[in-house]
């Protein structure tokens, strides 16, 4: 049924990272739920943060825990709640016994300790070391975009998202043989096919994970308004946002690093050849964002 997804004895992924075990139950609308176990006798530590808009709810299922706060000790069990939100010092918690609780949280963490995403970079980063004039090109673009999207003022979850997107946007060019992607001359149209399923075999890698709601932002990076993009000739409205942005960017980092076929452009000229464009490929809105990032940055 549209809008319902039910998990029987299943989580979206898990991580173990020593005396705690977190199970993805799911995330969106800038949330995350998880459940977490911790072993008897380790240590939990909840430190503040920079965000004060920080919310975190924990609801233990089973176990014991103790909390030391100013100097008391106070013991937690099964069916006891706390929240955590704008912390001025670290609290400390015991785990009494193997305790296992449920946790929802608006800092999208998970991404952080998430496997799944490890393996995706890593192809990302393959990548970037078969074809030797892109090292370090996600990663700029995921910089770039996420000043953009700061300047068009989307939300904080949107802009996470945007993030991991841009950083795994090239991870479908895995499948393109290095031959190809190092060609010093113009490709030709059975080579360009191949360039051209990138952005599909990205997406697809992606809809097996737990972030299969990115995927659809990697598979459109290459639409164009105009409808002249791949790999479906989206246009104007039927694109994301996030891959407009993503589209941009990418554009402007390309243009300004060297490539097998050619010398690196300014950004001067690249941002020209984009600001030329605008309205035709890429969306007025974004560009002038864009624009505004590099001026900020003394890079125009």
């Amino acid at each position: 049924m549209k809008g319902l997804e039910i998990l029987k004895n299943e989580y979206l992924e898990t991580v173990k990272s020593g005396s705690t075990t977190l199970s993805l139950l799911g995330r969106g609308g800038g949330m995350e739920v998880m459940k977490q176990t911790v072993l008897k006798d380790k240590l939990m530590i909840l430190f503040p943060g920079e965000d004060e808009d920080v919310q975190e709810f924990f609801y233990i299922l089973n176990g014991e825990m103790e909390l030391e706060i100013d100097g008391f000790k106070l013991i937690l069990s099964a069916e006891d709640f706390f929240s955590v939100s704008d912390l001025d010092e670290p609290v400390h918690i015991t785990a009494k016994t193997d305790v296992t609780f449920l946790s929802v949280s608006n800092v999208l963490v998970f991404h952080s300790l998430s496997e799944e995403i490890k393996e995706l970079r890593k192809i990302g980063e393959s990548v970037e070391y078969k074809d030797r004039y892109t090292f370090m090109h996600s990663s700029r673009v995921s910089k770039y975009a996420i000043q953009v999207a700061a300047k068009m003022r989307m939300t904080k979850e949107r802009i996470e998202n945007l993030f991991l997107a841009a950083i795994l946007h090239d991870i479908g060019k895995i499948n393109i043989p290095e031959e190809v992607l190092n060609k010093p001359g113009k490709l030709t149209n059975e080579e360009f096919d191949m360039i051209k399923k990138h952005p599909g075999d990205g997406a697809d890698m992606l809809r097996k994970t737990a972030y299969k709601k990115l995927a659809v932002i990697v598979e459109q990076h290459h639409e164009r308004i105009d409808g002249k993009g791949y790999p479906f000739g989206l246009k104007a409205d039927e694109i994301l946002l996030e891959a407009k942005i993503i589209g941009v960017c990418d554009t402007f980092d390309a243009m300004t690093e060297d490539r097998s076929y050619r010398k690196a452009y300014t950004p001067e000229y690249a941002m020209e050849e984009i600001r030329r464009l605008s309205g035709i490929q890429y969306d007025p809105d974004v560009v002038g964002a864009f624009e505004q990032v590099l001026q900020q940055e003394g890079k125009i």
